[in-house]
Parts: C-alpha cells; sequence; structure tokens
C-alpha cells in the first residue's frame, strides 16, 4: 500500500473544480466542493481556489472545457500550486489529458478518499481492504509510463514493444495482488464470524450515518469508552464493539465508518466485511448531523448505500445530533420567495421528523442522552423478549 499513500508535503495548495450541469445545481456543487474541501483538509491540504463551469455535460477528454482547462493552468502555473482535485471521477484519457495540459499532479475525489484511507487505515484489516481498494480503481487506468518505449513493428509479425509488454505486466501483477488480497480478506472474515460467534447471543445494535456527524461521540457516551473521535472525516474506518447496559439490560453497540455521497464502488465492495456488523445488526442507530445544510440528503447517501449492501430492512432509531450548532436565516417579512431550507428552525425539522423513533440530542455537550437511552432500551428490549420470552420479567417495560 506504500506506493498508493499521499506523498505531497502536508499543508501543500491545491485547487478544486467542480461542473454545474442540467442535472447539479449551482448550489448543490458548492455544497460538494465545501465537502471536498474539508476532505482535501483531512488529507493534509489546504484549498486555495475554486473553480466552478457550467457546461451541459463533462467533456469525455478533458472533463472541463479546453478555455476553462487553459484558465486553471494559468492559475495553477503563476502560483505554483502542486495539485488539482477534481469534484467528480475521472476516466483514464481524463486523466492522462488533464495531466499532461497542467503538469501537475491530480486527483479525483475517488482517489482522494482511498488515499485518505490509506492514511487513515490502523488495523491490518483496514490496511488490506484499503489496498484491495485502490488496487481495484488503479487496474483501469493503467496508462504506459514508460514513453521512450515505443511499440516496435518488425516484419509481418508486428512484434510487440517492450513499453505494451511492460503494460500488460503490470496488470498482470495488480491482477495476482486483488485475486490475493481478496485471499487475505476471506481468511479474516472467516476470524470474524468465529469473533461474532462468541459474543454470544446478545441484541446487536450498529451506529451508522454519514462521515464526521458524530457517531463515535454517541459511541463514547453510550458505552462510556474513549473510541478515537476527531471533527474530520473518516476518523473511524476500523469497526468498534462495544458490551452497553442500560437499565441492567445488555446489549452490543458497534461504530462503523461512516458513509459519503459518491462514495467509491470499489470501497463498497471492500469494506463489505467490514459493514457485516451492520447487515448482521438487529437495530440501526442512524446518526445525522441536523446542523448540516444538506442533512437530507446525507439520510438518503446512507439509505442508499445501506440497500447496497443489503442492510436497509432493519429497525431504526433516528438520531438528529448537534443541535447545538443549528442555526437558521430568518425570512424577510417582504419575503414572497420559495421556502428554502436555511430558512426553517429546529422546530420546522422537528415537525418533519416527528415520531418515537426519531430524537434530536447533542451528544457533544449530553443534552438529551437519557431520552436516547429509555428509546434504546424499549427498542432493545423488544427484540430481546421476542427472541427470549422466558427473559420478559427480567426486564420491565420503561414508564
Amino acid at each position: 500500500m506504500k506506493e498508493f499513500v499521499l506523498s505531497a508535503e502536508k499543508n501543500e495548495r491545491v485547487v478544486l473544480v467542480g461542473l454545474v450541469t442540467p442535472y447539479q445545481e449551482e448550489q448543490r456543487v458548492k455544497e460538494y466542493l465545501d465537502e471536498l474541501s474539508f476532505l482535501a483538509e483531512t488529507a493534509g491540504f489546504v484549498t486555495e481556489k475554486r473553480f466552478i463551469q457550467r457546461v451541459e455535460a463533462a467533456h469525455p477528454v478533458t472533463f472541463v472545457g479546453t478555455g476553462k482547462l487553459a484558465e486553471i493552468g494559468e492559475y495553477v502555473s503563476e502560483h505554483a500550486i502542486g495539485m488539482v482535485i477534481f469534484d467528480d471521477e475521472l476516466s483514464a484519457k481524463q486523466l492522462r489529458n488533464i495531466e499532461k495540459a497542467l503538469q501537475v499532479r491530480i486527483l479525483d475525489r475517488t482517489s482522494l478518499i482511498l488515499e485518505i484511507f490509506a492514511l487513515r487505515a490502523q488495523t491490518s484489516h483496514a490496511k488490506t481492504q484499503v489496498e484491495l481498494a485502490q488496487y481495484q480503481y488503479m487496474l483501469p487506468r493503467l496508462t504506459r509510463l514508460w514513453t521512450h518505449l515505443e511499440r516496435q513493428r518488425g516484419g509481418s509479425a508486428m512484434m510487440r514493444g517492450p513499453g505494451e509488454t511492460q503494460l500488460e505486466t503490470d496488470k498482470r501483477i495488480i491482477q495476482d495482488k486483488i485475486a490475493k488480497l481478496k485471499r487475505e480478506l476471506e481468511d479474516i472474515e472467516k476470524q470474524k464470524i468465529v469473533q461474532r460467534k462468541s459474543r454470544g447471543k446478545l441484541v446487536r445494535v450498529s451506529l451508522v450515518g454519514y462521515t464526521n456527524v458524530g457517531k463515535s461521540t454517541v459511541m463514547n457516551i453510550l458505552s462510556k469508552s474513549e473510541v478515537f473521535a476527531e471533527d474530520k472525516l473518516f476518523a473511524t474506518l476500523d469497526t468498534t464493539v462495544r458490551k452497553v447496559i442500560v437499565d441492567n439490560l445488555p446489549f452490543l453497540l458497534s461504530d462503523t465508518v461512516g458513509f459519503i455521497r459518491k462514495l467509491p464502488t470499489e470501497l463498497v465492495e471492500s469494506f463489505k466485511s467490514t459493514l457485516d456488523e451492520v447487515r448482521e445488526a438487529d437495530l440501526l442507530v442512524h446518526v445525522i448531523d441536523v446542523s448540516h445544510p444538506s442533512f437530507e440528503e446525507q439520510i438518503e447517501t446512507v439509505n442508499k448505500t445501506l440497500s447496497e449492501i443489503a442492510g436497509s430492512n432493519k429497525p431504526v432509531v433516528y438520531v438528529f445530533n448537534k443541535i447545538d450548532k443549528f442555526t437558521y436565516v430568518p425570512r424577510e417579512e417582504d419575503d414572497m420567495g420559495p421556502f428554502r431550507r436555511e430558512n426553517r428552525t429546529l422546530e420546522d425539522v422537528r415537525k418533519e421528523w416527528r415520531g418515537d423513533h426519531c430524537l434530536f440530542i447533542s451528544a457533544k455537550e449530553h443534552k438529551y442522552i437519557d431520552e436516547l437511552k429509555r428509546v434504546l432500551y424499549e427498542e432493545v428490549r423488544k427484540i430481546h423478549v421476542t427472541r427470549f420470552p422466558y427473559n420478559d420479567l427480567l426486564f420491565p417495560d420503561v414508564e
């Protein structure tokens, strides 16, 4: 995995590029670039400038138009920028042409997320999963780096030159590494299955949610542990499982890797074994950053990812976290325009998401944690007494 880890200097200045299309409005693109900037910050970079172009569709060769590419190149050259990061996934052709035109390192959102995962991975399990995802991403994007080795044609046989041979060799090496890593993950998964079986028959509750919504902080409060929590994206990669007891009712609580929009398919595939805790959970606690302007879209992203890993048909408790950071913009009295998201008060959001399985808390300030514990007790108890009806008297209803 070493050959993939970010080699750029910390605090290197970068520029970001996004597209406004008929399918992606400008406000949403700005939000995406805010998130991309946070990703860059997580990787240790400093965002210097953002470029946005309005087009019908991404250019198949250069992603942006040639004029915009020239504008980016001029800025990169004048300000000694070392890297340009694109908000969408680039094809091999686009990567090659953009890199040739700008003469700096090019990343897309997928490769940036993969490299952050490489930096964040601590255990051998996480490192293996990340390395597999990186190789799967890299394989279709291999280009011939040996430009001095041109194809050589000899007589009617049209013999292949050493450049093409090298490319084929590299593809074979990567394919062999992918196969090896998959075998390693299968062995690790067998160990994980044994570990899960050894935990007995306790009810399993899994924390899920978008990245950086406060899952690890909620985990620490409920389990009275010290799981690593940081205001950065993907602070947690490895699944953490703790035994939690609420009013003498024990259950297992797991904290998993956060989801993100445009999550690389390579990562979804590679991290399926880590997300087995989600698939095998009896109850999901969906943690949401209610202070984020696009929290509804984040909810949709999480639900979509859950459906991809077969973890969507489970009872869910929605926990709207970070009410201490919630802000809104009051409408002007003469504003006759449509009602916008930023005009909603927290009470408006509560009304839209009212229900027994929707809670509003501040994990940071420990607000309404008792209510969360009460709901978890009730939901876990329902599952427990259904599974073990003879234990019903041990865990009475909570008034």
